[in-house]
């Protein structure tokens, strides 16, 4: 099994942890660091949705918060709940913005749509990003 279908999986089993009451949409995320470290997350909700954070941005605190800084990719599957995945989970912009801070142009972005993988990089996703 390669790298990209661990993530896969590690990505649906984290979408077991979602959180979502409000929108009802589960996302898991399974995030790679470049000494291959696996740091998961899911989609927490929040009645105020500006306190919502993606399944991303889980991940990737998370993996921050222990030290890590150095990353090569990302895994994202969602879908409503209760549904079985039939399209790519794309990351939002904000999500996008924070692997622009961590990550080079060249970190893979690894979506599935419940049967094949695709792989996109960051700067095919955010093109002329913003940064300092």
């Amino acid at each position: 099994m390669s790298y990209r279908d661990e993530l896969v999986a590690a990505a649906l089993k984290a979408r077991e942890s979602s959180y979502s009451p409000y929108s009802h949409f589960r996302v898991g995320a399974a995030l790679l660091c470049s000494d291959g470290e696996v740091f998961d997350g899911a989609n927490i909700e929040n009645s105020s949705f500006g306190a919502t954070n993606c399944a991303e941005r889980t991940a990737f605190f998370r993996a921050i918060m222990a030290g890590k800084r150095d990353f090569k990719a990302i895994s994202i599957v969602g879908a409503p709940e209760g549904e079985d995945i039939t399209s790519i989970c794309a990351p939002c912009g904000i999500c996008r913005q924070v692997m622009a801070e961590f990550c080079s142009p060249e970190f893979e972005i690894i979506l599935f749509d419940g049967k094949d993988i695709t792989v996109r990089t960051l700067s095919d996703i955010l093109p002329d990003s913003f940064k300092l």
